[in-house]
């Protein structure tokens, strides 16, 4: 239950006490957020959000030939983009295939102008 702490004068609006539990939720939410604005943030990684984005199923040595790093970068930073729950990865054989899981990034990557190809 919120607690009402007065009334601002200038157009009547009711201030609300936030409560223990509210703070915690925005905390929570705050925290998971800005984990995702800050992998968001890095470059390399964008670039390959949005080459999975434009070839899903697509294996290492030819993400890494798309962005222009090395397999190495690109695995570490598909490492990050996995353990976050946004990049799943499928094996077949020796092969292994990536691609984007997360509908949020993928309406973000859409949002900022990504197209399928």
């Amino acid at each position: 239950m919120q607690q009402v702490v007065g009334t601002l004068k200038e157009d009547g609006a009711t201030l609300v006490a936030i409560t223990p539990q509210l703070a915690e939720a925005s905390r929570s939410l705050i925290e998971k957020h800005g984990i995702s604005f800050d992998l968001l943030s890095d470059p390399n990684r964008l670039e390959i959000l949005l080459s999975l984005h434009r070839a899903p199923g697509i294996c290492v040595s030819d993400l890494a030939a798309a962005v222009g790093r090395s397999e190495n970068a690109t695995s570490q930073a598909l490492r990050v983009l996995r353990q976050q729950g946004w990049v799943t990865s499928t094996r077949v054989g020796r092969a292994v295939s990536y691609r984007l899981e997360d509908e949020i990034v993928h309406d973000l990557l859409h949002w900022i102008g990504a197209r399928h190809s």
